[in-house]
């Protein structure tokens, strides 16, 4: 009489049966913990690390030591993943032929696609993709300690060295961790303001803080046409007249008429002083101040670390010719991170006026890039850094009042033109281009 394949399972269970699925219980949780700590160390950065510490979260001082070298880390935890798996899978599969026979390869081989991938695979990598901050504080200290374990990180290295023979390279490491750009800085910042964890104004800083680091002075000065002077030979009464009228606390002093040749920078307190003293008919040059110059292509974040160093708030910008091009102040500097300051006595246009047919009317000396951020263009911007200047690049001349020109889907209209520059322009969508694209349609 044949026995039941029940019966027969039974008969084939022994009591070291019991230790191998021990094991294999082991085994499977810890290539669960290890996958999990695989997607959630992955996933942290160094920033967030570093927050986390900040935080006093218990764990984070770990984080940092394993997210800052990621390539101590993942090797060894790749391999221990595919030990366990490779080692549990065995065993299920000894023991199912055991108990089994012939079916037990089929039974193990559907446990270990199912139970393995599913419970010990996707669930905790899963689990950490959804949860990646308390998945990396939870499973840090333990990855720490095991790379720390001296078997593992030598067997992980000849392994890897192996690796390396075959793909061509040399050492172990995964090379530098990888840095963090500006582009995602913004992007950082922009996610952090449409979830409501930072304000618009905030966001719109950092925005200013990071163009900071890449404008130069070239882009934030006051052009030489526009530049408030004085003659060298001038008296102090009448000079002192000038700087009054034009409301300014520091100008420039040249001499012979020739704006290139800047002697020193006059301030109103020494004029206002020296005319107290009854010295109104002192020439200019008597009562001046070194003057500080700056190559045009000077980045800023340069010059306002000299401007705080040197103790100065004005600088004389030059071209590569040494011609004076402008002038640049420590006001124009903290604009350009805080945007205009205007005071109560000062009478200015604005610098962008929105018109009922849609259009938009800007300075010329707007810059593209903000111009690109308020219409959502992408202006070009090859040896010009304002609008004005880029309209007379296009047209090839100083165009008229009324003149227009038409630059990638948008149209500049010269509405203001004072000498030789372009004062106001007014910015819209170019006709030609809409009806041909609703013509298209």
């Amino acid at each position: 009489m044949t026995p039941a394949p029940a019966l027969v399972a039974t008969a084939g269970f022994h009591a070291s049966d019991w230790i191998l699925i021990a094991v294999v219980v082991v085994l499977l949780a810890a290539s669960g913990v290890m996958a999990l700590a695989e997607t959630s160390l992955v996933r942290t950065s160094r920033v967030k690390a570093k927050a986390l510490v900040d935080e006093h979260r218990r764990g984070a001082r770990q984080l940092v030591r394993l997210v800052e070298h990621p390539e101590r880390f993942l090797n060894p935890v790749l391999l221990l993943v595919l030990v366990c798996q490779l080692v549990s899978a065995t065993l299920v599969g000894v023991l199912a032929s055991a108990w089994l026979g012939a079916w037990g390869v089929l039974v193990g081989t559907v446990f270990e696609v199912v139970v393995i991938f599913v419970l010990f695979e996707a669930v905790p990598k899963n689990w950490a993709v959804h949860n990646p901050e308390r998945a990396a504080l939870f499973t840090a200290p333990l990855v720490d300690a095991v790379v720390r374990f001296p078997p593992l990180r030598a067997v992980s290295v000849v392994l890897i060295g192996m690796a390396n023979l075959f793909i061509g390279r040399r050492g172990t490491a995964g090379g530098p961790p990888p840095r963090v750009t500006e582009s995602e800085l913004l992007a950082m910042a922009d996610v952090a303001q449409a979830e409501d964890v930072i304000e618009l104004q905030e966001r719109t800083f950092i925005h200013s803080i990071i163009d900071f680091g890449d404008a130069v002075v070239r882009e934030v000065m006051v052009p030489r046409p526009d530049m408030i002077t004085l003659d060298a030979d001038a008296r102090v009464r009448a000079a002192l007249d000038d700087v009054l009228a034009a409301g300014r606390s520091r100008v420039p002093v040249h001499q012979e008429g020739d704006v290139d040749d800047v002697i020193g920078i006059a301030y109103a307190k020494d004029l206002m002083r020296a005319e107290h003293a009854g010295q109104g008919e002192d020439l200019v040059r008597s009562h001046v101040r070194p003057a500080h110059f700056v190559p045009e292509t000077k980045h800023l974040t340069s010059l306002l670390r000299e401007m705080q160093e040197a103790k100065f708030h004005l600088s004389i910008v030059v071209d590569e010719y040494g011609s004076t091009v402008g002038l640049v102040t420590l006001e124009d500097l903290i604009e350009e991170l805080v945007g205009e300051i205007v005071d109560e006595y000062d009478v200015e246009e604005p610098v962008v006026e929105t018109l009922s047919d849609g259009s938009v009317v800007v300075t010329g000396r707007m810059a593209i890039d903000d111009v690109d951020d308020l219409l959502g263009t992408e202006l070009p911007q090859e040896g010009w850094d304002t609008v004005g200047g880029l309209m007379m690049a296009v047209s090839g001349h100083v165009p008229a009042e009324g003149e227009s020109v038409d630059v990638d889907g948008v149209r500049l209209v010269a509405q203001r033109v004072q000498g030789r520059r372009i004062s106001r322009v007014r910015i819209e969508r170019a006709q030609p281009l809409a009806t041909a694209d609703e013509g298209d349609g």
